[in-house]
C-alpha cells in the first residue's frame, strides 16, 4: 500500500481537527443550507492553497478568514436573490387562459390549419418555412433557390391566400405619413 502524498495527509489533519469549529462558524451566522455550502467552500480553498495554508496555531485563524469570506459571499448572493424575488415580485402576473380563450384559440388554429390545406404546396411550403421553421426571407430564399426579393414575394401572397381562405380581414395601419385627429378635434 503507497503512502498518501503529503499535501493529502496535511488536509486530512486541517480538515479533522477544524472541521467542527468551522462549521459552527458559519451555523452561527447563515442559515444551514447556506452554512453547509460555506463551510465546504471554506475546505475547497484549504484544498487548493494547502501550501499556503499556515501551520500550527494560525490555521484555524486562517480557516476563520476564509469563512469570513464566504459568509460575506453567502449573503450578498442571498440579498441578491431577495431582490430578484422583489422584482419579480412586481412584475404584472400573466394568468393561464380561461377555458374559453383556449377554445377560441383552438378554432382560430383549426381554421388556419385547414384554410392552409386548401393552398398549393408551394405557398404551403413558404409559410410553413416562416411560422414553424422562424426562417427569415434570406433563408428562406436560401431553401427555395430564388432571390431573397423573390421569397417576400411568395411570402406575401401566400399570407394574402392565407387570409382570404380563413377568411381573416385585413387590419389597415395608417401610414407614416397620415396624422391621425385626435378625439376632440385638431388640438
Amino acid at each position: 500500500m503507497t503512502a498518501a502524498p503529503p499535501d493529502r495527509v496535511r488536509f486530512d489533519r486541517i480538515f479533522s481537527e477544524h472541521y467542527d469549529s468551522v462549521m459552527r462558524y458559519c451555523h452561527r451566522r447563515l442559515p444551514a443550507d447556506d452554512a453547509n455550502e460555506a463551510v465546504s467552500e471554506v475546505f475547497i480553498v484549504a484544498w487548493k492553497k494547502i501550501d499556503r495554508v499556515p501551520g500550527g496555531d494560525e490555521t484555524l485563524p486562517w480557516l476563520y478568514g476564509v469563512a469570513r469570506n464566504e459568509v460575506s459571499r453567502s449573503r450578498r448572493s442571498a440579498a441578491r436573490r431577495g431582490s430578484l424575488w422583489t422584482k419579480l415580485a412586481g412584475q404584472a402576473s400573466h394568468p393561464d387562459p380561461g377555458p374559453e380563450v383556449v377554445i377560441v384559440r383552438n378554432a382560430e388554429h383549426e381554421r388556419l390549419v385547414d384554410a392552409l390545406a386548401t393552398l398549393s404546396q408551394r405557398d404551403q411550403e413558404v409559410l410553413r418555412l416562416r411560422a414553424y421553421e422562424h426562417l427569415t426571407l434570406a433563408e428562406i430564399a436560401t431553401t427555395l433557390g430564388c432571390s431573397e426579393a423573390a421569397a417576400k414575394q411568395r411570402s406575401a401572397r401566400a399570407i394574402k391566400r392565407l387570409r382570404r381562405a380563413a377568411e381573416i380581414p385585413v387590419v389597415r395601419q395608417p401610414s407614416p405619413d397620415s396624422r391621425a385627429i385626435q378625439e376632440g378635434g385638431d388640438g
